[in-house]
């Protein structure tokens, strides 16, 4: 890929790709945001299994960013599709 030009599944340059990751992606308040999202996934996978998890979603009924945490009882499984999107249809 030639320098300057948008990468055709991002849409972003390789200089704004590499902004976010070592700037946005990076502050310690996004890593433990997503660690906690990660970690989420591995404890509904002890709890349920990994078939029972395979193409699904797992999301937090209070959202993350909404100041939810990884108590079983907030986590669940979903389809993608309605998971992704939290900004959404009422």
């Amino acid at each position: 890929m030639a320098k300057g030009v948008r990468d055709p599944s991002s849409h972003r340059t390789p200089a704004q790709i590499t902004k976010q990751v070592k700037g946005y992606n990076h502050e310690p308040e996004n890593i433990k945001k997503r660690s906690l999202r990660n970690k989420a996934r591995l404890i509904v996978s002890k709890d349920l299994g990994k078939s029972a998890i395979a193409g699904k979603d797992v999301h937090h009924k209070v959202m993350v960013k909404d100041g939810g945490g990884n108590a079983r009882k907030n986590l669940g499984v979903a389809d993608p599709s309605k998971n992704r999107g939290w900004n959404k249809k009422s």
